[in-house]
């Protein structure tokens, strides 16, 4: 069998730290480490662990040794882990023993939570609902605005902001794109429908149908366009001009959300509504780019 150490050539690159020489819990020092010692991440933000990929971990393994060490910190009874559980599920299945580890020196249970999840949304190794849910616990853990989390995990706000926006879709749709069913595109043009029952109907046809992220898109479009057409006929009826409901309308498409503008003698108001602290945040941030250009 082949080198079941570190991965080859990575022992002429990184001084080996024996377990002993770890002992007074040096900060981000590499050990290889018995693997019985170690005991699993109570804040794994993965949900979902598939066979074929962590086969072909295995199979990685075997040919290759393991090229990309685990992290875990110091605890009473040995380590704890903090990053890298596929690959330890994939040490152990092969009857490895040993496994090479950043050893960290970690205070707290939150920074634990926080390095768990900041570690693996970085290494990009999470389905869409799993980072999502990953962002959204260190929004609620932390009470960090989605700029702060930006910030941490390296990532533009923008970014953030889509990812947590997806658990607002059906469980049924959050589960279709959590299994690779639909992609990140379908589920983000399926957020463009008003209602769940919208969402689920455009979802069906994603599924049975095989339809594209560009017709999902186009048929969303054209929905809005059929529901704005709708919208303005009964403005009319009730006395609001085709001009104002034009303008709504461009204001509508513009934030993403419902607008009013209000005719008042030679002034008035427009009114943009929001959800969420969050969808507030959104809107803002539209506000400030179109300043900005």
């Amino acid at each position: 069998m082949k080198n079941k150490r570190l991965g080859k050539g990575l022992e002429a690159l990184i001084p080996q730290i024996s377990e002993e020489d770890n002992a007074d819990g040096r900060t981000e020092s590499l050990a290889e480490i018995e693997i019985a010692k170690i005991q699993a991440n109570p804040f794994q933000p993965r949900l979902d662990f598939d066979r074929e990929r962590l086969d072909q971990l295995k199979q990685s393994i075997l040919e290759n040794g393991i090229i990309q060490p685990i992290t875990v910190r110091l605890s009473d009874n040995g380590y704890e882990l903090i990053a890298g559980e596929r690959r330890l599920r994939a040490v152990q299945e092969l009857g490895i023993s040993r496994i090479p580890a950043y050893v960290m020196d970690v205070e707290s249970d939150d920074q634990m939570l926080e390095l768990a999840l900041v570690e693996n949304i970085q290494r990009e190794n999470l389905n869409p609902i799993e980072t999502a849910k990953a962002y959204q616990k260190l929004q609620a853990a932390y009470h960090l605005t989605q700029d702060a989390i930006a910030q941490k995990v390296g990532k533009d706000r923008a970014t953030v902001t889509n990812f947590i926006r997806l658990l607002k879709l059906p469980d049924v749709i959050q589960k279709s794109l959590q299994n690779d069913e639909i992609s990140m595109g379908h589920a983000r043009a399926i957020m463009g429908l008003a209602t769940a029952t919208a969402q689920i109907k455009m979802w069906k046809k994603v599924v049975q149908q095989g339809w594209s992220v560009r017709k999902v898109e186009d048929a969303v479009r054209k929905g809005q366009e059929s529901d704005s057409s709708k919208s303005g006929a009964k403005k009319e009826e009730s006395g609001v001009s085709s001009f104002t409901a034009e303008i709504e309308e461009q204001l509508r498409m513009a934030f993403a959300t419902k607008v009013r503008v209000r005719s008042s003698g030679k002034g008035g108001k427009i009114e943009i509504m929001y959800y969420s602290s969050d969808d507030l945040d959104r809107i803002l941030d539209l506000v400030h780019k179109a300043m900005e250009s």
